[in-house]
């Protein structure tokens, strides 16, 4: 679908205010951008967002592989929970990428009345990225909407960036995680038959398959919360090879400490509090159980603490 076809499904009667990005995470430092979209709208205005469903280095760079905070769902879920009235995902694709600045923006102005741009300091469009800041202030004023920068975020002298934000992830520093999101990291998938070996041990564990492009914590054992049909459990997750076992696949393991019933096929979404440990490799099965007790009591500290 082209950005017009696109665009011309969500064609607007009343004036938008507009930012374009990718939005992974919907954190910190995107935040402070939309908040001042809302305001820049105001009651006059809808604020609106272009959301990348995919990262456009993945188009730029062929071969590039990119492993996502957030789903595209989860993405406008959250854009929209942030005051944003109208969210359009759209594929950045290789045709998307050779659109000249000039008709990307008059695009803008046709289908979604577009009377205001707010763009963060590293943000471009068009081909090239050759729609600066400057180049687009001109296309503005010729085409009749006006281009204000968002200067990014902070926090201790550097900016609040996505790319930040996995980094913790990847080495499963939850609480930096979450400060910097302004919320719990979450991961959302399908719960699947496993190899129940948690069973066999007493505790009984949900296996989550996550879309394969969906950034996994560093493997590690997490106080966390499930949520399921829409109730919220306690649970510790596990998420690594199972060392012990000497297997290799990265799994994600759920074990709801109030629950017991048939989970399989459910969706259910894992909301990550605090590390509890690395994952380790244990001599026999008596030193894992008893470790995993350990775990589930430390999980509930955790979690009544974090009430």
């Amino acid at each position: 679908m082209s950005l017009r076809q696109r665009l011309a499904e969500v064609c607007q009667d009343r004036e938008t205010v507009v930012t374009v990005g990718v939005f992974d995470g919907v954190h910190q430092g995107h935040r402070h951008l939309l908040n001042r979209v809302i305001d820049l709208a105001g009651t006059a205005a809808v604020p609106a967002v272009i959301s990348f469903s995919n990262s456009p280095a993945t188009v730029l760079r062929p071969g590039t592989k990119v492993h996502y905070l957030t789903t595209p769902e989860q993405r406008a879920d959250l854009l929209r929970k942030a005051g944003i009235q109208l969210v359009v995902p759209l594929e950045f694709t290789s045709e998307l990428s050779q659109v000249a600045a000039r008709d990307f923006a008059g695009l803008l102005v046709e289908f979604l009345k577009m009377r205001g741009l707010v763009m963060g300091p590293d943000t471009a469009l068009g081909r090239n990225r050759e729609g600066n800041f400057d180049q687009l202030t001109a296309l503005g004023r010729e085409l009749g909407f006006w281009v204000e920068i968002v200067d990014p975020l902070s926090e201790q002298g550097q900016p609040i960036k996505s790319r930040n934000i996995r980094e913790a992830v990847s080495k499963g520093d939850i609480d930096v995680c979450n400060r910097l999101l302004g919320r719990n990291f979450s991961l959302e998938g399908t719960v699947v038959v496993g190899n129940r070996r948690g069973r066999e041990l007493g505790f009984p564990t949900a296996n989550v398959d996550c879309p394969r492009d969906l950034m996994l914590p560093g493997d590690a054992i997490y106080a966390t919360w499930a949520y399921v049909d829409g109730e919220r459990h306690r649970s510790a997750t596990s998420i690594g090879v199972r060392p012990t076992f000497g297997l290799t696949e990265r799994v994600v393991e759920v074990h709801l400490l109030d629950f017991s019933g048939d989970l399989y096929g459910k969706r259910m979404q894992v909301e990550f509090v605090a590390k509890l440990r690395d994952q380790e490799t244990f001599q026999g099965l008596e030193e894992l159980v008893a470790q995993i007790q350990r775990d589930v009591e430390q999980a509930e500290r955790t979690l009544a603490e974090a009430k």
